[in-house]
């Protein structure tokens, strides 16, 4: 299993706090997140552009 930095882990935690004080927002679009997957993924996201360890997307 892959290891993910602590970087990483506050990213994602930080995004499923957001997503469940409805502040959370999908791209450049309002529509707020609903789905806790889809917080988990943005959380990466932003954790791969700080550069936090991540393991790569799956296709």
């Amino acid at each position: 299993m892959a290891k993910y930095s602590e970087v990483s882990q506050k990213k994602v935690q930080k995004a499923l706090h957001e997503m469940e004080d409805g502040k959370l927002k999908i791209g450049n679009s309002n529509k707020k997140v609903t789905n806790r997957k889809q917080a988990i993924a943005i959380g990466l996201s932003e954790a791969r552009k700080v550069g936090g360890k991540v393991p790569k997307k799956e296709s």
